[in-house]
């Protein structure tokens, strides 16, 4: 009987860790910064898997645009993620610092994602693409 009741307590408590990263929150959290040094910043990224914190150009459409910069991020909650810009981004532009998955691609940590593409693609969650947009300074 105590075999049973152990057994039945780790499938309950594999399931609620299943079901806990399943539903874990996503997002990203940034401010409009100064890029004037290459870089620019999320305070924090929350995802449910490893993946890519990307760097989209956006302007008042708010449609993802080409990609300026990129870097990895962990499941769950990382702070101060720091994207190096791979063109120049000029004080005013608009960026969306973006979740995208690590799925799809031919090669694991490599960023393979282009615009439209599904290698490396955006997460979404309830058809919502995990962003945020800031305004170069």
């Amino acid at each position: 009987m105590k075999k049973l009741a152990l057994a039945a307590s780790l499938v309950l408590a594999a399931s609620a860790s299943a079901f806990a990263q399943s539903d874990m929150k996503q997002g990203v959290t940034a401010s409009d910064q100064d890029v004037s040094n290459g870089i620019v910043s999320a305070d924090t990224v929350m995802a449910a898997k490893n993946g890519w914190l990307v760097i989209h150009r956006t302007d008042a459409e708010m449609k993802p645009g080409p990609v300026v910069g990129y870097a990895p991020i962990r499941e769950g909650t990382t702070n101060d993620v720091a994207a190096i810009l791979t063109e120049d981004v000029a004080s005013g532009d608009m960026l969306m610092l973006m979740v995208h998955s690590e799925d799809g691609g031919t090669e694991r940590g490599k960023f393979e994602y282009t615009l439209g593409a599904t290698e490396d693609g955006p997460v979404r969650v309830d058809d919502k693409l995990v962003m945020t947009t800031i305004k170069a300074q």
